[in-house]
């Protein structure tokens, strides 16, 4: 291995390693990013402690790197092909919309499409002037309910997860952002822990069907079963969700629901209920809206 590669060289260089592993099916991209170059960019910058929002085109960084350098990085790549353990397990570290959350095993990697929805302000029509109380059900490491705090700074909001390991890592990050005065957590199955009305519910809950359960990437498979498993059609949660969810509503709460690939098992499971489809950037069938008035009139299955 030369010893003269620059910053550039390298993430390319990484990132072909990555592309032939991941095209003999020795790697699965998905969590944080969907490609080999975003990977490699990713993984370089960290482990150079490096900002990941770096000017390329500084020629600051268009230097030869050190032996001990380039070692580390393929070190690095070496260990993400090998480990098949994701990227933010690795670094320890995951982003969404440009926020920075800690991140380990004991949660799943934060990439709900549903932090774009908050960023974007695609449900603020939908919200009550008033809102003050946010639930986020199923927290993991805290993300959502993080992002909901900074986008909206006059609520509190309080997390809710059955894993108390995934309770551990969220607590780290509302400490991370200092939102311990804003934020709450607590131990939950779905909705048993939560006390009073809540005006706006995000919830993004195991929906992965038990077909695509047993053909998950090994870097998938790594992640808490816990918080991926919905059982036969991936709707075992969300069925006992949207049952619960009215008593725990203020009469103009809205819930938001993130389901994946999961459209077809929800519209079987649910026709009667009149929804609002979000658009995200993976399209307009993975994020829907329900209203307290369509939970209460969209005659649920028992």
């Amino acid at each position: 291995m030369t010893s003269a590669l620059t910053l550039s060289a390298l993430v390319a260089l990484s990132a072909q390693q990555l592309k032939v592993a991941h095209a003999a099916g020795q790697l699965s991209f998905g969590q944080g990013t969907t490609n080999a170059d975003d990977e490699a960019a990713w993984l370089v910058l960290w482990r150079l402690g490096l900002p990941l929002d770096i000017d390329w085109g500084d020629p600051a960084y268009d230097v030869a790197l050190s032996p001990q350098q380039v070692a580390d990085v393929q070190a690095l790549i070496q260990q993400r092909i090998d480990s098949r353990q994701p990227a933010a397990y690795l670094t320890q570290e995951a982003w969404l919309q440009g926020v920075s959350f800690y991140i380990d095993e004991r949660a799943i990697v934060p990439r709900s499409l549903m932090a774009e929805v908050l960023a974007e302000g695609s449900i603020d029509p939908w919200l009550d002037p008033h809102t003050t109380r946010v639930l986020d059900l199923c927290t993991g490491n805290g993300s959502l309910g993080i992002l909901a705090a900074l986008a909206f700074p006059d609520i509190t909001v309080v997390g809710l997860d059955l894993s108390k390991d995934a309770l551990e890592v969220a607590h780290i990050n509302i400490e991370r952002h200092g939102l311990q005065a804003r934020m709450t957590l607590a131990q939950s199955d779905g909705l048993r822990q939560a006390e009073g009305l809540f005006d706006l519910i995000l919830c993004n809950p195991p929906y992965v069907n038990s077909q695509s359960m047993a053909t998950l990437p090994a870097e998938f498979k790594a992640e808490p079963a816990l918080a991926l498993a919905g059982g036969d059609d991936g709707m075992d949660f969300i069925r006992q969700l949207l049952r619960d969810a009215p008593a725990h509503m203020s009469e103009h709460a809205v819930l938001v629901l993130e389901i994946g690939h999961e459209r077809d098992h929800f519209e079987a499971a649910f026709p009667h209920l009149d929804v609002v489809w979000l658009s995200t950037s993976a399209g307009d069938d993975q994020v829907l809206l329900l209203t307290h008035t369509a939970l209460t009139q969209g005659a649920l299955p028992p």
